[in-house]
């Protein structure tokens, strides 16, 4: 069986006009007919629901990833925004990283992988394809 592909994202918010529109000035997606914000593969709606709070109770339950090519201007671009980050840009075993939250509380983080780390999963990618799934 092969695995339904992730098509959207829905992100709730009491006020889905305003992060909306934060998401698109820090990310400047594609935003599509109905709504959608276009990252990639996935589509993210933001839409209001009554049944949550102004801010997130649990903002570690979904973190949102942005994976990029260059982690020092997109931070840079959210710094123009005042986001608030909760661990500065960093340099880890597979790449670099960064988290902030969004207006509702939400946490990001950015991605910046390495070409090793890339490469180790493309590795693997290719022996899962072939039947092989030793390691």
């Amino acid at each position: 069986m092969t695995a339904p592909p992730l098509g959207s994202i829905l992100l709730a918010s009491t006020n889905p006009t305003r992060l909306r529109d934060w998401y698109v000035a820090a990310f400047d997606p594609y935003v599509n007919a109905d709504g959608f914000l276009i990252f990639g593969g996935v589509a993210l709606l933001i839409d209001a629901r009554d049944d949550i709070a102004e801010q997130t109770a649990e903002p570690g339950r979904l973190i949102l990833n942005f994976h990029v090519d260059d982690a020092d201007t997109m931070a840079a671009r959210l710094d123009e925004l005042v986001v608030t980050w909760l661990a500065p840009l960093e340099v880890r075993d597979d790449g670099r990283f960064a988290t902030l939250t969004d207006p509702d509380g939400n946490i990001i983080q950015l991605i910046e992988l390495s070409a090793d780390y890339l490469e180790r999963q493309h590795d693997a990618r290719q022996r899962h394809e072939n039947g092989r799934h030793d390691g």
